[in-house]
């Protein structure tokens, strides 16, 4: 069993969903601790005027030991409108910007308590158009302890998975002899971020995964080739 143990973000970027094609099971790590001006709650789109954020409000005064799955985003500044007409400005005239705008707009008026629920509802929806079929499971749902690696071997066990691919940042903790120890066999996540039409002139990476999907509408599925690739 192949899978990826992931803080889940606003608008992940195309690297996110490489590394869920990757797997058979994918964990969304909502029960650590939320970071503020991190890609939890914000993410970069491409505009006119070059690259630009956008940034969920979260309520944070007198929380600032909260988890990713505890927070609540701020609805006394109305963000969703200024995301809504700031996506509308940048990709309007983007191929099928009419296909995937709509879905958008639809999750972001739901206006979800938790920025949990407003992340995993957009992840779930990306992931159908991405033609993805990785299984999806919160962390939070299987009640794991301990330090960092341990919490990360438990969920492991518990999903059976043999094979764990994380990202290369993870080499500065990540003890890969207990993992062995435990059964499993860790890959760090090697990442060639493909380049696409894009709508503007030059071309930008690292970008929200919406810029690809307006761009490239269903052949971005074809960006993230699935299994037998590890």
């Amino acid at each position: 069993m192949r899978g990826v143990i992931l803080q889940p973000g606003y608008l992940p970027w195309l690297g996110f969903f490489d590394q869920m094609a990757w797997a058979d099971v994918f964990v969304l790590y909502d029960d650590v601790q939320f970071t503020k001006r991190d890609w939890r709650s914000r993410n970069r789109i491409r505009t006119a005027n070059g690259v630009t954020w956008l940034t969920v409000p979260i309520l944070s005064k007198g929380r600032h030991l909260q988890k990713i799955n505890e927070a609540q985003i701020d609805y006394t500044k109305n963000w969703q409108k200024k995301h809504i007409n700031t996506i509308q400005r940048a990709y309007s005239r983007a191929q099928y910007f009419d296909q995937i705008f709509p879905h958008i707009v639809r999750i972001l008026e739901q206006k979800d308590s938790l920025l949990i629920d407003l992340l995993v509802n957009l992840i779930y929806f990306f992931r159908e158009e991405l033609e993805i079929r990785t299984k999806l499971i919160l962390s939070s749902t299987l009640s794991v302890k301990g330090n960092k690696n341990e919490r990360l071997v438990q969920i492991c066990r518990n999903l059976g998975i043999t094979k764990y691919l994380t990202g290369k940042a993870a080499k500065g903790y990540l003890d890969t002899e207990f993992f062995k120890a435990n059964g499993i066999e860790v890959f760090f996540h090697e990442y060639n971020h493909p380049v696409y039409p894009q709508l503007y002139e030059g071309f930008i990476p690292n970008l929200s995964i919406i810029d690809l999907l307006f761009n490239c509408g269903k052949s971005s599925a074809l960006y993230f080739p699935k299994k037998g690739r590890w």
